[in-house]
C-alpha cells in the first residue's frame, strides 16, 4: 500500500504531467505544491514510487511521469471528480432539452462530451433488447395505404408507409390497432414475434390479410435497426494528442464497432463509472489510450453506454465529472419523454 504522503506526490506528478506534458521533477514538485516535506523527502518518495512501477524516468530526463499503474493508483484514489459549473450545467440541459428523438439525442450527446472533454466521444444506442414497445400507431392515407409507427421506451420512433393488398376502412384500422396495442404494450422488442404470432387467428377472415401486412412491416422494422449501433465525434481532437502508440493504431481500432462496443463495458449498475487505462484495454492498438464510460437509461435499467477515449495523459477528475453527468442528464431527458 502506498501512504498519504507518497501518495500526494504521485498526485502531484500526474496533475503537473497533464498540465504541461513534461516530465515532473522533485524540484517542480516542491515549487508548485504545498507538499509539506524536504526536496530530499520527495526524492525519497519519487524513488520508492518508481521502484513500486508507479512512475518511471523517460530517455536519460531528469523528470519522472506516471505509469499506467500509477494513473490507476491515481484514479483509484480520486476523492471527488470535478463537477460541472454552473453555467456548464444549463448549457447540457438547454442543448439536450432541445432533442426531438432518440436520433436527435444520440447525436447532440456525443457532440456534447467530445467539446465538454476534447476526446474522443463514443455513445452507444439503446439495444433493441432492452427496448421495449411504448405505442404502436395506425395511421389511414387512403384506403390502400398507412403509416405505421412504433414507438419505444427508450424515444426510437420506426415509421413505415404501407401498401394494403385491398380496400380497408377506418373502422377496420383502429380495431387493429387497438388489439395491436393491447397485445404489445410493455413487451420487450425481442419478444414481439412470439407475442404477435397468433394475432391473425384470433381476428375474422377479412382482416388476417391488413393484420399480415401490417405483422410484416412490424417486423421488418425491428431486424433492420442495427441493434449494436455506435455514433463517435471528436476524432480530430486525436490529432494534438500523444500516444505511446501511434495515432493510426487507434483510428483503426475506432472504426471497429465490436471494439468499441467492448471497451465501453458491460455493467448492470447504471451509475457505475468505468475507467479502463492503457495496457488494460485487451486491444494492442489502444495501449496508450484510456476509456471513460459511464451508462444511461431509464429509471434504474440501463439501456445502453456513453463515454469518451483519449490518451492516457488525461485529466481523469474532469473527464470522468462530465461523462458522469452527461449520462445523467440522458438518463432525465429519456425517463422524461
Amino acid at each position: 500500500m502506498v501512504d498519504d504522503r507518497k501518495l500526494a506526490v504521485l498526485r502531484a506528478i500526474v496533475e503537473d504531467y497533464v498540465s504541461t506534458n513534461e516530465p515532473v521533477g522533485s524540484k517542480a514538485l516542491t515549487e508548485r505544491h504545498n507538499l509539506g516535506v524536504s526536496p530530499a523527502t520527495i526524492r525519497n518518495d519519487m524513488a520508492v514510487l518508481e521502484e513500486q512501477g508507479y512512475i518511471a524516468q523517460p530517455h536519460t530526463s531528469a523528470g519522472r511521469v506516471p505509469t499506467d499503474k500509477g494513473y490507476r493508483l491515481f484514479v483509484d484514489r480520486l476523492s471527488q471528480v470535478k463537477p460541472l459549473s454552473g453555467a456548464e450545467r444549463r448549457a447540457i440541459e438547454s442543448f439536450l432539452a432541445g432533442a426531438v428523438d432518440i436520433d436527435d439525442v444520440v447525436t447532440r450527446t456525443v457532440r456534447l462530451l467530445a467539446q465538454l472533454t476534447r476526446q474522443v466521444a463514443v455513445v452507444q444506442y439503446p439495444t433493441l433488447t432492452s427496448s421495449t414497445v411504448r405505442h404502436v400507431e395506425l395511421v389511414p392515407l387512403s384506403e390502400r395505404r398507412l403509416v405505421f409507427v412504433l414507438i419505444t421506451n427508450t424515444g426510437r420512433v420506426e415509421q413505415r408507409v404501407v401498401e394494403l393488398p385491398d380496400p380497408v376502412d377506418e373502422a377496420r384500422i383502429a380495431h387493429l390497432r387497438a388489439m395491436l396495442n393491447a397485445c404489445l404494450d410493455g413487451c420487450g422488442l425481442t419478444n414481439v414475434p412470439d407475442r404477435v404470432a397468433d394475432l391473425p387467428e384470433r381476428l375474422p377472415a377479412e382482416d388476417r390479410p391488413l393484420a399480415a401486412t401490417v405483422l410484416s412491416v412490424l417486423l421488418e422494422s425491428l431486424v433492420e435497426r442495427q441493434d449494436e449501433k455506435i455514433v463517435i465525434a471528436g476524432a480530430a481532437n486525436l490529432a494534438g494528442a500523444d500516444f505511446t502508440v501511434g495515432l493510426r493504431d487507434v483510428l483503426e481500432a475506432l472504426e471497429e464497432q465490436v471494439v468499441l462496443m467492448r471497451l465501453l463495458g458491460e455493467t448492470s449498475d447504471l451509475s457505475a463509472l468505468t475507467v479502463r487505462i492503457g495496457s488494460e484495454n485487451p486491444y494492442t492498438g489502444l495501449r496508450g489510450t484510456s476509456i471513460v464510460a459511464a451508462g444511461y437509461g431509464s429509471g434504474d435499467k440501463q439501456l445502453a453506454r456513453l463515454g469518451v477515449l483519449g490518451p492516457t495523459r488525461m485529466d481523469y477528475p474532469v473527464t470522468m465529472g462530465a461523462v458522469r453527468a452527461v449520462a445523467r442528464y440522458v438518463s432525465q431527458i429519456l425517463a422524461a419523454s
